[in-house]
C-alpha cells in the first residue's frame, strides 16, 4: 500500500476514535434521557425554549458522564477537553432557558442533590450500583415536571405521565441488570419481577390502558433473563418496549 493510501486508510480511523472519546459507551442511556424529553413536549405542546433545553440536557449529561469519570479515575486532566466542549455548549443553553423561564430554577436543588448522589458513587468507583441507577432515572424523569414548568401547565397535568415512565424506567433498571451485570443473581431477579408485578398494579391504577403494556413488561423480566440473551438484543427489545411505553403513554394522558 502507497504512503498516501495509508494517510487515506488512518484518517478515518483516527477521527472515529476521536468521535468516540467524546461519546459515551453508555448506548442504553439515550432511551432514558430521550422518552421523557419527547413525553413532556407531547404533552405540553412546543415551546421555544424547549428547544435550548434539550441541547443543555443532552450536553449536561455528556458534560456529567465525562466529569464523574473524572472523578472515578481521580485523573481531571484525563479528560479536560471533554469538560470543557460540553460545558461551552450546555452552559449557554442554560441560561437561554433560565432566561426565558426563571422558574425552572426551582429544580436546581433537586437535580444538585441526584447529581452528588452519582458524584458519590463515582468517587468510590460504584456507578453501576442500583440507587446511583435510580439517582440518574430520577433526573430523567424530573424533566416531564421541568417541561411542565417551561409551559406554564400545572404540574398535577402531567403528574400521571411521570409516575408512568417512572415505574417503566426503574423496571427496566431492575430487568436489564438481570439480563447483563447481575445475571444469574437470584435476588434480582426477585426484586426486578416483584417491582414489575407492583408496577402493574400502580399503572393499572393511573390508567387501565397501561395495563397490557405492564403486563408484557411483567412477562419480558420474567421469562427472558437465562436465556442467554446478548446485550445488543437485550437493547433492541429496550427500544421496542421504550416505543411502545411512549405510544401508550401518550393515548392514555
Amino acid at each position: 500500500m502507497s504512503a498516501a493510501a495509508t494517510a487515506t486508510a488512518t484518517r478515518p480511523a483516527g477521527s472515529r476514535r476521536r468521535i468516540r472519546r467524546f461519546l459515551p459507551p453508555q448506548h442504553g442511556a439515550w432511551a432514558m434521557l430521550l422518552l421523557p424529553y419527547t413525553v413532556g413536549v407531547a404533552l405540553v405542546g412546543p415551546r421555544w425554549p424547549q428547544l435550548p433545553l434539550l441541547g443543555a440536557w443532552l450536553a449536561g449529561y455528556l458534560l456529567s458522564y465525562y466529569a464523574f469519570q473524572a472523578i472515578k479515575t481521580r485523573r481531571p486532566r484525563r479528560f479536560a477537553e471533554q469538560l470543557l466542549v460540553y460545558g461551552l455548549v450546555a452552559a449557554p443553553l442554560a441560561v437561554v432557558v433560565l432566561l426565558a423561564r426563571p422558574a425552572v430554577l426551582w429544580y436546581a436543588p433537586g437535580y444538585a442533590a441526584l447529581l452528588a448522589v452519582n458524584a458519590g458513587y463515582a468517587w468510590r468507583r460504584r456507578e453501576r450500583a442500583l440507587l446511583n441507577d435510580l439517582a440518574s432515572v430520577a433526573q430523567s424523569c424530573l424533566l416531564v415536571f421541568v417541561l411542565a414548568t417551561i409551559a406554564g401547565v400545572p404540574l398535577a397535568e402531567v403528574a400521571p405521565a411521570f409516575l408512568a415512565l417512572l415505574l417503566y424506567l426503574v423496571g427496566t433498571v431492575c430487568y436489564v441488570k438481570t439480563m447483563i451485570r447481575e445475571r444469574g443473581d437470584a435476588g434480582y431477579l426477585r426484586l426486578s419481577i416483584g417491582f414489575h408485578a407492583v408496577a402493574l398494579l400502580a399503572a393499572a391504577w393511573l390508567d387501565l390502558l397501561l395495563a397490557p403494556v405492564f403486563l408484557l413488561l411483567l412477562i419480558r423480566a420474567a421469562a427472558l433473563p437465562g436465556r442467554g440473551l446478548r446485550p445488543a438484543r437485550v437493547g433492541m427489545i429496550e427500544i421496542g418496549c421504550s416505543l411502545l411505553v411512549l405510544a401508550v403513554v401518550l393515548i392514555a394522558f
